[in-house]
């Protein structure tokens, strides 16, 4: 039987690992921009900068789903979802090189999540969207397509 002390050594050493991939390499805040795939592949979102913060919206897709129907202002549910903001006011953080105190909006059900979000590689976004505290989120895994 396996101790519980290999199991936390284990998981340590991979959390370590995982977080050496761009060891050595500063990012800089601008990185984030370009356009991303959705872990699902269902969406292409575009980073960018306005004026302190970064967004993403929406600029193509592929779901069934062509408007914003989920929306709790029922005012928007026919807004189409190309050209929808869904990341707003992601702010640099160099010393933890992460991209947080920001929201993201879910089209899927109409929800607003505050969000923080972090390079894997420099192809590879993960996006993790939470109500309270981060680590009780959902994360995702978008791909980048061109910068």
């Amino acid at each position: 039987m396996v101790s519980s002390k290999r199991i936390l050594l284990f998981i340590i050493f991979v959390i370590g690992v995982r977080s050496t991939v761009l060891c050595g390499q500063d990012l800089r805040a601008e990185d984030i921009t370009g356009t991303w795939l959705t872990e699902d592949k269902t969406g292409e979102i575009a980073i960018y900068k306005s004026r302190t913060a970064y967004h993403g919206k929406i600029v193509a897709g592929t779901s069934e789903q062509k408007f914003d129907v989920h929306n709790p202002d029922k005012a928007r549910r026919n807004n189409p979802l190309i050209g929808l903001v869904i990341l707003k006011d992601l702010v640099f953080d160099s010393d933890g090189q992460v991209w947080k105190s920001g929201t993201v909006y879910d089209p899927q059900n109409g929800k607003h999540y505050s969000c923080n979000v972090k390079l894997v590689d420099s192809n590879t976004l993960k996006i993790t969207g939470y109500i309270g505290f981060s680590w009780i989120g959902r994360s995702e895994l978008w791909t980048r397509i061109k910068n």
